[in-house]
């Protein structure tokens, strides 16, 4: 499949899913979406796609590419759960702004390993210690005072949710390792 038929299967996609809350729209009060949250979701879901995309072009190797897959997926749910409702307390709490430092260890990472496989999984090995790390600062370093300070947060519930945003960026990480030890060819470059 070539890159403009794969960009246009992507904004198909895309607009079917953002089909779904303007429907739900239509027969609930429940689901209320202003112009700029489906400007938002576009916006992350088709970014979030078009990573992939570009990121498993670079390889033939299948586990390269749900590596890939996974690791985008990671990085959409973070920042797609820290904008809806917060990873820590409810999303107007400035700590979760931390979080964005996340992503942008494994994009970074993933760039100056040049999207190697060995490099990938370092990048996100890095990503999911960055969002233990971050996790830590936000729940028992930074604790928001005044109108940002959340007034009960459950801190098991906290953790658990935290530590599977964490295990996943670990799970891509140990999936690009496999990649790197079954031989991952990168001649595919961007068309």
């Amino acid at each position: 499949m070539t890159l403009i038929q794969s960009l246009v299967r992507l904004a198909l996609v895309t607009a079917f899913l953002l089909l779904i809350p303007l429907v739900a729209m239509q027969f609930t009060a429940e689901v209320n979406w202003t112009f700029s949250d489906f400007v938002f979701a576009g916006v992350l879901l088709f970014g979030a796609g078009l990573t992939f995309i570009l990121v498993a072009r670079m390889s033939t190797n299948a586990t390269y590419r749900v590596a890939a897959g996974v690791g985008v997926a990671a990085g959409l749910l973070l920042l797609w759960a820290n904008a809806a409702v917060g990873l820590v307390g409810s999303e107007d709490n400035p700590a979760n702004l931390l979080y964005l430092g996340v992503p942008a260890v494994a994009l970074i990472g993933a760039l100056v390993a040049r999207f190697r496989p060995l490099g990938m999984s370092n990048a996100m090995f890095a990503a999911s210690l960055t969002y233990i790390v971050v996790t830590a600062i936000a729940l028992f370093v930074w604790t928001p005072t005044g109108v940002a300070a959340e007034p009960q947060v459950k801190l098991l519930n906290l953790l658990i949710a935290n530590g599977v945003f964490a295990a996943i960026w670990a799970v891509s990480g140990w999936l690009f390792r496999r990649a790197s030890t079954t031989g991952s060819d990168l001649t595919r470059r961007l068309a």
